[in-house]
């Protein structure tokens, strides 16, 4: 291959995961080539929570100010039962830090707030990978549309369905999420919601976060059900304890099915994220429930961290190695503390009540306090012993 193609980074994928690589990859003077199989971008009107360390990714990124401008800052997170009872509440901007309070803005303008400054055309949308192979000094690519590119690496950043995946390590089959099967999302006027604020019930959960424009996100998950398009009356049913905002969000969503997204809670948890020049990111190396928030924000900071080993220098050929020993610390933390806390929805709801007030705190603050620190290449991540 000529140098300029050994040189630059292939990503499948322009999601945020892709676009955060690109990103950094820019801002590290390392060329790249995206394709995204996509015509337009599949944000499906839908927001995002941005825990803190998603912040502090996107402030690494040179995003900060920008940021500061979109969506509504999290100051406050609350945990509730199905009837409204707090059962214990967070202050997220004691916590993070004034530069590093949780956020929940659109999903179309992240993508947009990633992609500012960026060359237009290092991003080729409407096709896909269809296949790639390794040869000395890098990776070749074979497009959906019959063309071949080459590069120095390959990053699969397309999500949980991920074909380069599936190209590395066969079909292996995704994970249930021990949460819940599947989940619905949506956009709803804010029916009255000022924080971050979840509802527990008997195998159902309801999540109501504040966005912008009078309007709020909300996520949800119904005993069992995973059909795409669950029956409304049954809906109403599982949801009739609940509270009024739940109640009110809920109709609002129903007068408009075609607004309701769903979302099976498909987990990814694969020995290896890497085989020689070809690796993986985000969703694709290790998707997991959202019950902390972490897709988007791990994603960040693999960019972060990718980005920052390929422009050290060294071999790229032992690029994917040296990526997978410093994010596998944080991701398995991560992981075992989603586990944690899935297993505490699941409990009966005399045990939740009695046992969130105490471990709710302490499980906050066991899962976050170690990822507020910053990640990059040259500082391996440590957490403690007890967040291993």
């Amino acid at each position: 291959m000529e140098r300029e193609q050994t040189e630059r980074v292939l990503i499948a994928g322009g999601g945020i995961a892709g676009l955060a690589l690109r990103r950094a990859l820019q801002r590290r003077g390392i060329p790249s080539l995206t394709w995204e199989r996509r015509a337009e971008p599949a944000d499906a009107g839908l927001a995002i929570n941005l825990p803190g360390n998603a912040v502090q990714a996107l402030a690494q990124l040179g995003l900060a100010q920008e940021l500061g401008a979109l969506g509504s800052p999290i100051r406050r997170r609350e945990y509730r039962t199905e009837t409204g009872r707090l059962l214990f509440a967070v202050d997220e901007d004691a916590f993070w830090g004034a530069d590093r309070v949780p956020r929940c803005l659109r999903r179309a303008d992240l993508m947009r707030l990633l992609a500012l400054g960026l060359p237009p055309d290092d991003l080729r949308r409407d096709r896909g990978i269809a296949a790639f192979h390794q040869k000395d000094g890098g990776v070749a690519v074979t497009l959906t549309d019959g063309g071949v590119e080459a590069g120095g690496l390959l990053v699969g950043a397309d999500g949980v369905h991920s074909t380069i995946r599936r190209g590395l390590f066969g079909e292996r089959a995704l994970g249930a999420a021990m949460l819940a099967p599947a989940s619905w999302r949506f956009m709803v006027p804010n029916p009255g919601v000022e924080a971050w604020t979840l509802w527990a019930g008997a195998g159902s959960l309801f999540l109501l976060i504040p966005v912008d424009r009078g309007d709020a996100y909300a996520w949800m998950s119904a005993g069992g059900i995973a059909t795409a398009r669950p029956d409304p009356a049954l809906l109403r049913s599982v949801f009739a304890r609940y509270p009024r905002p739940v109640r009110d969000a809920l109709d609002a969503a129903l007068a408009r099915p075609d607004t309701i997204h769903h979302s099976p809670l498909e987990e990814v948890r694969i020995p290896h994220w890497h085989r020689g020049r070809v690796l993986l990111a985000g969703d694709a190396a290790h998707a997991t429930a959202p019950v902390w928030a972490q897709g988007a924000a791990l994603a960040l900071e693999d960019a972060l961290v990718l980005a920052d080993r390929l422009a050290g220098g060294g071999d790229w050929d032992g690029a994917g190695a040296d990526y997978e020993a410093l994010r596998r610390p944080r991701v398995a933390h991560v992981q075992a503390m989603t586990d944690r806390l899935s297993r505490t929805a699941r409990l009966p709801g005399w045990a939740r009540r009695l046992l969130l007030p105490v471990m709710g705190p302490r499980s906050y603050r066991a899962t976050y306090a170690p990822l507020r620190l910053p990640v990059t290449a040259s500082s391996p991540e440590v957490l403690p012993p007890n967040c291993r």
